[in-house]
C-alpha cells in the first residue's frame, strides 16, 4: 500500500471522527483491527471497535484539531499527533465525575495498514494531565 494512500486513509479516518460519522470510521477498519486503548486493554474487531465508540460518544464530545500525519515509505505504518479539544459529557468508569468539563490535551496514535483498511490503531494521551483539567486542578 502506497504511503500516500495510507495518509489519505488516516486523514479520512480523522474527518470522520471530526464530523461524528462513527459508520465511515468503522468502515476504513479491517474486520479484525487492533486497538490498543491508552493505558488499557488491547481490544480486537470491528464491534469492540464500535463499543468503544459508543462508550467515549457517551461521555465525551471531542474535536481534533492541529492533525499531522506521516506514513513510512512503505505505506505499512503512520503515526498521527493532533490535539483534543474535549467535553466530558457523563461519567466514564474509573474516572472522575463529569460535570461538563472541558478540556484540552495534545495526543497521538500510531496506525498499522494493509489492503486499503486500518488494521491497527494505538492511542496515547496524558490521562494525568487529562485528570488534572477535568478536577480543576
Amino acid at each position: 500500500m502506497p504511503n500516500t494512500d495510507t495518509l489519505d486513509l488516516i486523514d479520512r479516518y480523522y474527518a470522520a471522527f471530526n464530523r461524528g460519522d462513527r459508520e465511515t470510521m468503522l468502515a476504513l477498519l479491517s474486520e479484525n483491527v487492533v486497538h490498543d486503548l491508552n493505558q488499557g486493554a488491547r481490544e480486537t474487531g470491528r464491534e469492540a471497535f464500535r463499543a468503544f465508540l459508543q462508550r467515549m460518544d457517551r461521555c465525551y464530545a471531542e474535536q481534533l484539531t492541529d492533525i499531522v500525519v506521516m506514513a513510512s515509505a512503505d505505506g505499512r505504518r503512520a503515526a498521527a499527533e493532533y490535539v483534543v479539544h474535549g467535553e466530558y459529557k457523563t461519567d466514564d468508569e474509573g474516572l472522575p465525575p463529569a460535570r461538563g468539563q472541558r478540556y484540552v490535551l495534545p495526543g497521538g496514535a500510531f496506525f498499522e495498514a494493509g489492503n486499503g483498511y486500518i488494521t491497527r490503531v494505538t492511542n496515547y494521551y496524558n490521562l494525568q494531565d487529562w485528570i488534572a483539567q477535568v478536577q480543576g486542578e
